[in-house]
């Protein structure tokens, strides 16, 4: 079962992977499926792919028996756009089905170079340092950066060459379906104007740390409505709100999450951001970048075996902070800081040296993640990385 946000890819991509496409958001087909899935389900190719699944949601019960009666794994590929697990009852598919997510388009699969036989960055980093780092010929500059963040990664953006009037329109409307459509499948309660107001909160403060009182007085709701709102954009694909960090040898830890929109060019447009507004906003610079940075990473980690689990560290009052703590196995941690600057100095990476010291043998390597071209060591295992070294 592939899931994901709508339009980031899902379809297209298995489809590369089966011998027939079942797509039951067609009236026709579904009916079909409706009336008797499991003789729909044998007149099939295999491996098969049951597009929009949820559309009807009794096929699940089909392939649990089919899976009975033929264990041979990788027989049916699942795609759908909405946790549509919540609103019907259905098999949970326990011990038969791998879930696996897809998120946006990474700069690593637009530019052609995915070698995923090569190690991850993260795994790179732990293991290497910057032996095993390469930089493109011409590395990007600020504005470069700013550029493919405001693009995104949903592939009908990324893989056009798109006008910024025709990206924007094209963001713009997947936000109204999001808030309307694809929102009311998930719950018909939801207001879209509200909902609407609190993404767009959101995209202002994405990567950012406000608390939620603040973020629910701006968007004006009450906890409860923003606590259901978060779950709803989670349950979209399009929210992630990443864990704080727990140690045991760390104390007044806050504990609360760092919200993220999955995609960097969706909440720009949510924020209703232009290249020259973040530019000339050292705060929206620094979390834009925070944002895409974070977006090129989650799809390695998805597919990364053991899959590392990505956590946000910060002390109350803001004394200490690192933007990104991957625990990579064993109890060794990457930690990652992203900083919108040209090169990174020993104030930069005070709070990599911090957990260092803490951690000790834990701390596998640090790394201030920046904009310029310089590749260099800052210390013990802590370095200073351009994040086009992720895909290069």
């Amino acid at each position: 079962m592939v899931t994901g946000a709508r339009a980031s890819g899902k379809t297209t991509t298995a489809a590369q992977h089966v011998e027939q496409v079942v797509r039951l958001d067609e009236p026709g087909t579904a009916a079909a499926y409706r009336a008797d899935p499991d003789a729909a389900l044998r007149r099939t190719a295999r491996p098969v792919l049951l597009d929009e699944w949820q559309e009807v949601p009794e096929v699940l019960a089909a392939v649990k028996r089919s899976v009975d009666q033929d264990a041979t794994p990788g027989q049916f590929v699942l795609t759908g756009s909405v946790r549509a697990e919540l609103t019907n009852e259905t098999w949970a598919g326990t011990g038969r089905i791998v879930r696996m997510s897809m998120y946006p388009v990474v700069e690593r699969e637009r530019r052609d170079v995915p070698d995923f036989a090569r190690s991850s960055f993260l795994d790179r980093l732990a293991t290497s340092g910057l032996d095993d780092m390469t930089l493109p010929a011409a590395p990007p500059t600020i504005d470069d950066y700013v550029h493919l963040a405001l693009r995104g990664g949903f592939p009908e953006v990324a893989y056009r060459q798109r006008s910024d009037r025709a990206r924007t329109t094209w963001l713009a409307s997947y936000l109204d379906d999001l808030v309307t459509r694809d929102a009311a499948i998930v719950d018909t309660m939801k207001d879209p104007a509200k909902l609407r107001r609190y993404l767009t909160v959101l995209a202002l403060n994405n990567a950012g740390m406000p608390s939620d009182a603040t973020l629910y007085r701006a968007a004006g709701v009450n906890a409860k409505t923003a606590a259901g709102y978060d779950q709803l954009l989670t349950n979209l694909y399009v929210l992630d709100v990443v864990p704080a960090w727990t140690n045991n040898r760390l104390s007044r830890l806050v504990r609360h999450g760092k919200r993220y929109l999955v995609d960097s060019g969706l909440a720009a447009a949510a924020a209703g951001l232009d290249a020259m507004t973040i530019l000339n906003d050292a705060e929206l610079v620094g979390r834009m970048f925070d944002a895409f940075a974070t977006s090129q990473l989650r799809p390695e980690i998805a597919v990364r075996s053991p899959r590392a689990t990505l956590h946000h560290l910060r002390l109350e009052a803001g004394r200490r902070e690192v933007d990104l703590v991957a625990e990579v196995g064993a109890g060794r941690v990457v930690a990652l800081e992203f900083k919108a600057g040209v090169a990174p100095d020993q104030a930069d990476a005070k709070h990599l040296y911090w957990l260092r010291e803490r951690l000790g043998r834990d701390f596998a390597a640090g790394a201030v993640v920046h904009t310029g071209p310089g590749l260099y060591e800052m210390g013990d295992r802590v370095y200073a990385i351009p994040l086009c070294a992720v895909w290069s």
